[in-house]
């Protein structure tokens, strides 16, 4: 089964980036689509950014559309999330997820990402 570990979350200033990676390990041969949702406090997890690994092709959420960049490393098994013009409103658990050809889901254990104002 797909594991997944996220890093590079952290406290950061209104306005500063951050890039987030989520490193795929075991039946990666498997994997269609990668991707990030975050949960805020007190709010139900939300989509973010989705990648497909046939062709790179990528869907963000309008929150975040401009600001964020999903990218890939096949080599690495590594996705990336470059956040840009953080605010207030982007704290929260960002959850990386990976999607199988046969329709299983895996989640990682999360990394918070605070701004503070």
């Amino acid at each position: 089964q797909v594991q997944l570990v996220e890093s590079g979350g952290g406290l950061v200033q209104d306005g500063g980036s951050l890039r987030l990676s989520c490193a795929a390990s075991r039946g990666t041969f498997s994997i269609i689509y990668m991707g990030w949702y975050r949960q805020a406090p007190g709010k139900e997890r939300e989509f973010v950014a989705t990648i497909r690994r046939s062709d790179g092709s990528t869907n963000y959420a309008d929150s975040v559309k401009g600001r964020f960049t999903i990218s890939r490393d096949d080599a690495k098994n590594t996705v990336y999330l470059q956040m840009n013009s953080l605010n207030t409103e982007d704290t929260a658990i960002y959850f990386c997820n990976a999607r199988t050809s046969i329709g299983i889901t895996t989640w990682g254990q999360g990394t918070q990402v605070t701004v503070a104002s």
